[in-house]
C-alpha cells in the first residue's frame, strides 16, 4: 500500500476536525430524534430483571460495548463485556438466564454475533440490539431494538466506523443515565463504585478525614498577646489560629493575614491582645462534610481555612487549602 502525504496548512487541519466533530453531532441530534419505543423497551426490559447486561460486539463495535458496560456497572446497573469470537470458546458459560444482552453490530449481520444468537435464544436470554439497520438479522431476533443508523461517517471516504461508533456510544449512555436515575442511585452509591481517584476523593474524602486535632489543632486564648498567638501559628504551621474561650468555644480567628496587616500599623505585638484583633464570626464546616463542600465554600468565601465543628457546633479541628492540595481535592 502506498503512502502518500499531502501538506495542509493549520487552517485546512482545523477546518477537517471541524466538519468531523459537526457531522458527529449532527448524527447524535438526528438519531436522538428518531428514538422510539424500543429504546423505552430496553430500559424497562433491563429494569425488570435481576441478572446483568451482557454486552457483546465485534471490532470498533466491541470496543465502543466495553465502555458502555464501565459505564452501566459504575452507575448502579451489573454488566459485563462478551466477546463474541471468545465466547464459541468457552466464555458462553458466563451468560445466564436472567442476564439481558445488549448485542451492538452497525450492520446487525457480523457474523460472530449473528452466530451467538441461537445459543441466546436456547439459553433464554432476551436480548437488546443496537444497530443501523432495522431489517438485520439481529434486529428481527432482538426483544427490542435501538435505531443508531447514520447517513454519513464523519471519515472523507465514508468506510471508518466514527459517526456511528459515537452515535452507538452515545445511545450506551443515554441508557445508563435513565437506568441511574429510574433506580435512585445518588452520589454516594456513585462513590462506593470510585473509591480511587479523583473522582472518589471528591465524593468519599470527608472533612473529617483531613482536619487537624489535638496537638495539631492551633488555638489561643482570647487574653494571649500577639506575640503569643504568633508563636502557636508558627508551631502548629497552618497559617492561623483559632481563638477558644476556656470552654472552647469559638470566639474568632486570626490569620497570617491579619497579621501582616497589624504588623504594617506598627501594633506592639507584646502588648496588643488577641480579642482586639482577631477576626470574629469565623466561618465553620461540620466534620461529616463532604471535603468538596469545604473547597467549595473555601472558593466562594476567598479563604484559606475553614474552623471544623461538630453536629453540636463544638470546635473539634481546622481545615486549610494546603490540607485539601495534599488530599488531591484540589
Amino acid at each position: 500500500m502506498t503512502s502518500i502525504k499531502t501538506k495542509c496548512n493549520s487552517k485546512d487541519i482545523l477546518d477537517r476536525a471541524k466538519l468531523v466533530l459537526k457531522i458527529e453531532f449532527e448524527e447524535i441530534q438526528a438519531v436522538g430524534n428518531k428514538l422510539d419505543n424500543g429504546f423505552v423497551e430496553a430500559v424497562e426490559l433491563i429494569m425488570s430483571s435481576n441478572g446483568r447486561v451482557v454486552v457483546t460486539g465485534m471490532g470498533k463495535s466491541g470496543h465502543i460495548g466495553k465502555k458502555i458496560s464501565a459505564t452501566l456497572a459504575s452507575t448502579g446497573t451489573s454488566s459485563t463485556f462478551l466477546h463474541p469470537a471468545e465466547a464459541h470458546h468457552g466464555d458462553l458459560g458466563v451468560v445466564q438466564k436472567d442476564d439481558i444482552i445488549l448485542a451492538i453490530s452497525y450492520s446487525g449481520e457480523t457474523d460472530e454475533v449473528c452466530s451467538l444468537l441461537p445459543h441466546f435464544k436456547r439459553i433464554g436470554t432476551p436480548i437488546i440490539a443496537i444497530t443501523g439497520e432495522p431489517n438485520s438479522t439481529l434486529a428481527r431476533l432482538a426483544y427490542s431494538h435501538i435505531n443508531a443508523s447514520v447517513k454519513l461517517e464523519a471519515c472523507s471516504l465514508n468506510l471508518a466506523p466514527t459517526a456511528s461508533t459515537t452515535v452507538a456510544l452515545a445511545i450506551g449512555d443515554a441508557l445508563a443515565v435513565v437506568l441511574l436515575e429510574m433506580r435512585g442511585f445518588k452520589a454516594d452509591d456513585f462513590a462506593l463504585t470510585h473509591p480511587a481517584g479523583s473522582l472518589g476523593r471528591r465524593l468519599f474524602v470527608k472533612v473529617g478525614d483531613l482536619m487537624r486535632t489535638g496537638e495539631g489543632l492551633p488555638s489561643v486564648g482570647p487574653e494571649k498577646s500577639i506575640a503569643e498567638a504568633v508563636l502557636e501559628m508558627s508551631a502548629k504551621r497552618m497559617g492561623m489560629t483559632c481563638v477558644t474561650n476556656e470552654n472552647e468555644e469559638i470566639l474568632g480567628i486570626l490569620t497570617d493575614g491579619d497579621l501582616r496587616r497589624i504588623i504594617s500599623c506598627g501594633t506592639d505585638i507584646h502588648k496588643k491582645l488577641v480579642s482586639e484583633v482577631m477576626s470574629k464570626g469565623a466561618l465553620t464546616i461540620e466534620n461529616n462534610s463532604l471535603a468538596s463542600e469545604a473547597a467549595l465554600k473555601m472558593e466562594k468565601e476567598k479563604i484559606n481555612h475553614l474552623l471544623v465543628v461538630n453536629n453540636r457546633g463544638k470546635l473539634i479541628g481546622a481545615l486549610g487549602i494546603h490540607d485539601l492540595l495534599e488530599a488531591k481535592i484540589l
